[in-house]
C-alpha cells in the first residue's frame, strides 16, 4: 500500500474514532472529520492552515478534547501545541508569542520548532488581546507570521483550532429549544463579540451542545472504562459494580460544568479505592471489586 492509500485508509476511520471517544456531539463530528480529511489528504490550500475550526458552546462539553482526539488520531501523540488565551490578555502578549529580541523566536516559534506538523489549539479565544487577534488574522489568511528572529513561521502543515465559551449562557438558557435554534443563537453571539473579519476567516464554526443526564451517564461509563484500562496496565483488575457506577455519576454530575468534574471524580475515586485496598491488604496488584460507595473492596492477588 502506497503512502497516499495509507493516509486515505487512516483518515477514513476518523469519524468513527471520534464517535467512539466523544459523547453528545454527534451533530458536529462529521464536519470535523471532513475538515481534517481535506487537510490531511492535501485537498485544502497549501498556503493556509490545513483547516481552521472554532468550537463554541458550554464548558465541559468536549471542545478541547475533540480537537485533541482528532489531532492525535491523524498525526499520533505529541503533535498538538496548546495556548491558553487567558494568559495573553495584555499588549505584551504578542511579544510573548513572537519573541522580544533578535535571538528570541517567542513561544509560538519554539512550539512550531518542536513539531513540524500537527494541531495548534488556542483555548478561550475571546480572552485574547486585540493585537493577538490581529495575529490570528494573519495566520488564517496568509498562513504565515514572522517572529522576532526574522524567521517566517508557515502554517500549511498545521490544523488550527480555537475554543470559546461565547454563547454558553445562551445555550444553557435554551435547554428546551431545538438544537438548530441553539446553534443560531450561539453563532449570532459569536458574530457580535468577535470581529467579523476573524469569524469570516475561520473555516468551520461548530456549536457544541450542553450535556444531558443521559449523555453524562455515557461519559461516566467511558471514563470508567478508560481508567480501569489504565489501572489494568499496572496490574489492577477492577470490577466496578453497577451501584458503584451510580455513585460515581451522582458525585461527578454537574449540569453547568459538563464532563470535566465527572472525569476528575472517576479518576480520583477509582484511584483512591485502589490505594485503600493496598493499605488494607498490602498486596501490590490483583483483582479489585468496588462496591456502591467505593469504600469496601476486596483485593486478591
Amino acid at each position: 500500500m502506497n503512502e497516499l492509500a495509507e493516509r486515505i485508509a487512516r483518515v477514513r476511520g476518523l469519524e468513527a474514532h471520534l464517535r467512539a471517544n466523544i459523547r453528545g456531539q454527534d451533530h458536529v463530528l462529521p464536519r470535523i472529520a471532513a475538515a481534517f480529511a481535506r487537510g490531511a489528504l492535501g485537498v485544502a490550500s497549501p498556503d493556509r492552515p490545513r483547516a481552521s475550526l472554532l468550537f463554541v458552546g458550554p464548558t465541559g462539553t468536549g471542545k478541547t478534547e475533540t480537537f485533541t482526539c482528532a489531532t492525535d488520531y491523524v498525526f499520533g501523540p505529541g503533535h498538538l501545541v496548546s495556548f491558553d488565551m487567558s494568559e495573553y490578555q495584555d499588549r505584551a502578549a504578542v511579544n510573548k508569542l513572537l519573541g522580544e529580541s533578535r535571538d528570541d523566536p517567542g513561544l509560538l516559534g519554539r512550539a512550531l520548532a518542536s513539531t513540524t506538523s500537527g494541531g495548534i489549539l488556542f483555548d478561550e479565544l475571546e480572552k485574547a488581546h486585540p493585537l493577538v487577534l490581529d495575529l490570528f488574522l494573519q495566520i488564517l489568511w496568509h498562513g504565515r507570521v514572522t517572529v522576532a528572529t526574522g524567521q517566517v513561521l508557515r502554517f500549511g502543515d498545521y490544523f488550527v483550532g480555537f475554543t470559546s465559551n461565547i454563547g454558553a449562557a445562551d445555550a444553557m438558557r435554551m435547554e428546551r429549544s431545538r438544537l438548530p435554534s441553539i446553534e443560531q443563537a450561539v453563532l449570532r453571539r459569536v458574530e457580535q463579540e468577535l470581529r467579523p473579519e476573524l469569524v469570516g476567516r475561520i473555516g468551520e464554526k461548530l456549536v457544541f451542545a450542553r450535556l444531558t443526564p443521559d449523555v453524562q451517564r455515557e461519559i461516566c461509563e467511558l471514563e470508567v472504562a478508560r481508567e480501569t484500562a489504565r489501572l489494568r496496565a499496572g496490574g489492577f483488575e477492577l470490577a466496578v459494580t453497577p451501584e458503584a457506577m451510580e455513585f460515581l455519576l451522582r458525585e461527578g454530575f454537574h449540569p453547568q460544568l459538563g464532563a470535566r468534574p465527572l472525569r476528575q471524580t472517576v479518576e480520583r475515586q477509582l484511584q483512591d479505592a485502589v490505594v485503600r485496598g493496598l493499605f488494607s491488604s498490602g498486596v501490590g496488584a490483583g483483582r479489585v471489586v468496588i462496591d456502591a460507595k467505593l469504600n469496601a473492596l476486596r483485593l486478591d492477588s
